[in-house]
């Protein structure tokens, strides 16, 4: 698909939902579909499906801007419960100077 598509026409199309936002169950505030879009690095957040469901056609922006190997091997692996995240974090700060 972006062969024939310009850098800005490529950035355009993939950022056109950026300014949007929601409240994130996850951080508890509300945050633009630029942060989940981009939440793991380069990749969308996990929930980012069950978040943006009735606010954008997601599943097929996701099909159209991300390869399906990428969103079938980090959008389905089950996501860590909280307190398993609590600690990583916890241990993460323990290891900086």
């Amino acid at each position: 698909m972006w062969g024939r598509l310009s850098n800005y026409k490529k950035e355009s199309f993939m950022n056109r939902y950026d300014n949007l936002q929601i409240r994130c169950p996850k951080l508890g505030g509300e945050i633009t579909f630029a942060y989940c879009r981009i939440e793991q690095g380069t990749i969308p957040c996990r929930q980012i499906i069950g978040c943006w469901h009735t606010t954008i056609p997601i599943e097929s922006y996701l099909e159209e801007v991300f390869s399906r190997k990428l969103l079938d091997q980090y959008l389905n692996v089950p996501s860590k419960d909280k307190i398993t995240t609590i600690f990583e974090i916890v241990d993460s700060l323990k290891n900086k100077p």
